[in-house]
């Protein structure tokens, strides 16, 4: 009997996804690494903590994070 294939997960998704109890995929928000300045601090306090990612987007890192 053939030996059944382990996947390789995504390491630079690993670093940036974790998955919730449901299943959902979790990810911090975009825009807040520089020129931060000219954004003001109700934008800035918007973007703190995560967001789920996209339905569409979460098959996709389904397959890239196959044990998380």
């Amino acid at each position: 009997m053939a030996k059944k294939l382990k996947l390789k997960t995504h390491r630079g998704a690993a670093k940036r996804f974790k998955r919730t109890k449901n299943g959902k995929f979790l990810r911090g928000s975009a825009f807040k690494q520089h020129i931060l300045s000219s954004k003001t601090r109700k934008r800035k306090r918007g973007l703190r903590g995560t967001t789920t990612v996209a339905e569409v987007d979460a098959a996709k890192l389904a397959r890239m994070l196959p044990y998380k």
